[in-house]
Formats: C-alpha cells, sequence, structure tokens
C-alpha cells in the first residue's frame, strides 16, 4: 500500500484505485455530483486562488505541499495512514484477534450508520460557514477558512470511499444521501442538532473551531481505535488535518481576547466601552463561548447508552487513548460515575463502565476545552484585568442526556421555567449580543491589514509572513 498520493489519477488517492475498476468508476460517477455540490453549497466569495495546503502522502514529515490553487481545481483525494502491520484488535470481546480488512456481515449496518454519521458533519460545516468569506477579518484569516473548508471536503471524500469500497449498493445510496442533507434545511436537515445552527459571524466560527471541531476530533480518535481496519486508519489521517481546525479556534479566540483586553486598557473601559470602541466585550465572548459549548456537549450523546456499549463490546469503537488504558479493554465488571440529577440537583450516579462510555469520552473533552480557557486567561492576566472566563456546568443550556428535561445556570444551579426565561438572556447571545458582532464584521481584504475587532496573529503560514497574498480575490 502506498504512504504518497498519485496525483496522475482523476481521484488523488494512496489505495492503489486503479486497480479496482469497479470502484473507480462509482467514485469518479460520485464525483461530479461532489463538485456540483462545491459549487452550489461550498464558499460563496470568488476567489482567483488561494495559497493552500494539499496532502501529498500520509507519512510523519513533508505530508504536505503549500502553493497557491483555485478552489473549484483543489484535488480533493482519498488517503489513509499507512497501515500496521500485524495490526490485532486492541479492546472488547474481540481484542486480540486480527483487525479486520473487510466488514464482518453482523456489524454491517452499525459500521455503515457511524461512518454515515461522521461522514454527513464534513459537508454540513462547509455549509455552515459557506458565506463567511465576505466579512473575514484578513486575508490570513480567509486562507484558514478556505483552508477548513477543503479539508472538511476530503473528509466528506475519506467517508465516501469507505462507503463505495465496503457497503456495496446501500453504500453508494448513503454517499448520495450526504450531498442531499444540508444544513438548516427543514425538509432534509443534517443529521447531528450542532450542524445545523447557523455559523453567521467570525466569532462564531472560531468559538465552532475550538468547540465543534474538538468534539470531532474526539469522535475520530474513537473511530481510529476500530477494528474495522480501513476505517482505522482512515480517521488517524484525517486526525492530522483536524488539529489545522481547531488551531483556527484556539488562536482565533486568543486574538478576540487580545484585542479586547487591548482596548479595555487603552480606554480604561467597561463592556459599554469595548463595545463603543468596536471590539467584542468579555461577557458577549462569554455567552458565544457559553453556547457553543453547551451545544457542543450534547454530540457526545446520552451519559449511558446502550449502543456504545454494543460498538465498543463489538470492536466497532473504542476510547479516547485505548492503548494508554490501563485495564483490560473489556470493562465487563467495571463501572464508572456518570452526570444525573440526584436528589433535585446536578450529582453523579455509578453504572456499568461500557454504557458509559460517552460520558467518558466526554470528560476527556471537558479537560481539553479547559486549556484553552485557561490560555486566554493568561492573555487577560498578562493584560492586569481581573475578569475570568470560564466552561459553564455540564448541566447548562442542554438538550441531550441527563440534563436535558431540567434548566440550570452556569454555576449548575437548577431554575424553574419562569426564572430561567428571566435570566437565560444574562448567559447566551441576544439579539443585541448578535446584532453588535454582526456590526464588525466588515471585511478587511487588503494584504497585512486586520480588523479593528481582532488582533493580528503572531506568525503567518507555513514561514509565510502576516502580509503575504494569502488569497487572490476574483
Amino acid at each position: 500500500m502506498p504512504t504518497s498520493a498519485d496525483y496522475t489519477e482523476k481521484i488523488p488517492n494512496n489505495v492503489d484505485l486503479h486497480e479496482d475498476r469497479r470502484l473507480q468508476r462509482a467514485l469518479e460517477s460520485w464525483q461530479p455530483d461532489f463538485l456540483s455540490w462545491w459549487e452550489s453549497m461550498g464558499p460563496t466569495l470568488p476567489t482567483q486562488d488561494v495559497y493552500l495546503r494539499t496532502a501529498v502522502d500520509v507519512g510523519r514529515e513533508g505530508w504536505a505541499h503549500f502553493g497557491h490553487v483555485a478552489m473549484r481545481d483543489y484535488r480533493w483525494g482519498i488517503f489513509l495512514a499507512e497501515p500496521e502491520p500485524d495490526r490485532r484488535i486492541g479492546f472488547g470481546e474481540h481484542k486480540g484477534e486480527p483487525a479486520w480488512q473487510q466488514v464482518p456481515g453482523e456489524y454491517r449496518s452499525e459500521l455503515r450508520r457511524l461512518i454515515t454519521v461522521q461522514g454527513d458533519t464534513e459537508p454540513a460545516s462547509v455549509e455552515q460557514q459557506r458565506n463567511l468569506g465576505a466579512t473575514a477579518p484578513s486575508l490570513y484569516d480567509l486562507r484558514n477558512l478556505f483552508q477548513v473548508n477543503v479539508e472538511e471536503g476530503r473528509h466528506l471524500w475519506a467517508m465516501v470511499y469507505l462507503l463505495h469500497a465496503h457497503f456495496g449498493r446501500e453504500g453508494r445510496e448513503e454517499a448520495e444521501e450526504l450531498l442531499h442533507r444540508h444544513s438548516g434545511s427543514q425538509e432534509a436537515p443534517r443529521i447531528l442538532g450542532a450542524f445545523n445552527e447557523e455559523t453567521p459571524d467570525w466569532l462564531s466560527f472560531f468559538m465552532f473551531t475550538y468547540f465543534t471541531d474538538r468534539d470531532g476530533k474526539y469522535q475520530l480518535g474513537t473511530l481510529k481505535e476500530s477494528a474495522f481496519d480501513p476505517l482505522s486508519r482512515t480517521c488517524e489521517f484525517m486526525l492530522k488535518e483536524e488539529s489545522h481546525h481547531m488551531f483556527v479556534g484556539t488562536t482565533g479566540i486568543d486574538r478576540v481576547v487580545r484585542r479586547t483586553a487591548e482596548l479595555i486598557r487603552a480606554h480604561d473601559c467597561d463592556d459599554a466601552g469595548v463595545a463603543a470602541a468596536g471590539g467584542i466585550p468579555l461577557t458577549v465572548l462569554q455567552k458565544y463561548l457559553n453556547f457553543h459549548y453547551s451545544v457542543s456537549l450534547d454530540l457526545f450523546g446520552s451519559e449511558t447508552s446502550t449502543n456504545v456499549a454494543n460498538y465498543f463490546t463489538a470492536g466497532l469503537k473504542g476510547r479516547w487513548s485505548e492503548e494508554r488504558r490501563r485495564d483490560d479493554h473489556v470493562l465487563t465488571d467495571d463501572s464508572v460515575l456518570v452526570d444525573s440529577i440526584v436528589d433535585g440537583r446536578p450529582g453523579q450516579t455509578e453504572v456499568a463502565a461500557l454504557t458509559g462510555l460517552n460520558a467518558d469520552l466526554r470528560r476527556a473533552y471537558i479537560a481539553d476545552c479547559g486549556n484553552g480557557v485557561n490560555r486566554w486567561n493568561r492573555i487577560l492576566d498578562e493584560a492586569g484585568i481581573d475578569v475570568r472566563l470560564y466552561l459553564p456546568h455540564t448541566a447548562f443550556n442542554r438538550k441531550v442526556g441527563a440534563f436535558a428535561g431540567v434548566e440550570a445556570g452556569p454555576d449548575g444551579t437548577l431554575l424553574d421555567a419562569d426564572a430561567w426565561e428571566h435570566r437565560k438572556e444574562e448567559w447566551l447571545p441576544t439579539a443585541v449580543d448578535k446584532a453588535h458582532v454582526r456590526s464588525l464584521m466588515r471585511p478587511v481584504h487588503e494584504r497585512g491589514k486586520v480588523a479593528s475587532w481582532i488582533a493580528p496573529p503572531s506568525q503567518g503560514i507555513n514561514g509565510k509572513p502576516f502580509d503575504y497574498d494569502y488569497v487572490h480575490l476574483a
């Protein structure tokens, strides 16, 4: 199996696609539909070319090429990470057996569903972000948006390849449906709720790439452990690209916090003064954080799940960093604590470890999210500002799981319906907050310039300076 991409093919790949003519023809017949979707549902800002990263190898070094590419000519391809010789299943009832190269018949529908749901998130985020180019705060940011977009498109290709290669007619039908559902559509919405939310401004984009793409990291991490080796290797390579998406969110929020801190110090002002000076108040930042974090928590599903227990036992989906866990990797005799309502307040209940795997994954995600909040608070601390951002309680603004039927404040205090209605605008973005953020979204498409509500980045892309010509507009 080659590691480098074959760019002489109509569909670049490192899976020897030319050796399976039937599969090659099927994917080549899907390709025009993908390109049509990209033209109709992808980025709306006209460009000549963009300084993009294109995957050319799956090794650790030198795996990507950078250069100006016309977006419509971007070479979306199919790449699986290098195979691990004699790979063995690492968990569940098949632990120790050879990893599967083909789909076992008894797990066919479950694997197809897992791949389809993952695949559905990829074009959804492109659709959510399609209009953001028109209000980009700099050419650097515009390029990063488009890099995220084309890689989400390639991640769609990754899942479509698996559907076509391993699931026959049903897989081909699922692949077609991935282009027929659309984010926010009333008739055919995307499968997961967070991917039907709007991303109307760049603060939302940075929060999305920090919180929601981070959920994607953890979901891909569980699929990377899969006994189905092609899925494992596909997700391993996707994680390499996904890290850039989270970098965009992390550093984007860094720069918003830094600019707001600069305005507070320059004008010795409160939130109203920051808004008047053309910045984003810290309270508004916190509200956006509260919303995107709580919506992303819902993506992990209910705290207890027999489906996830069955996925683990069957070897379809493992835990984050499964190989580092110091247990038997079977879990039939273990228990864990999960969030629940206990005596009328948020608490924890002990459940079988297998049914609590969603909560296990969510805990790792929450700890990871806290790292970003610590970063942003260090920026405030260095600026001599005593306000601190925080992650709200896991019971706050939840629509899925143990806390779906209650209302709670950011500190976890349960509220009745009237109290929630009275106070929710303290904690979630209001129409006024959104209007203010939208009012700042004026495009800056001049080299070396940046919008006044965000600080410039500390460095450019791939060794290039900030004032490099990252995007040539049409």
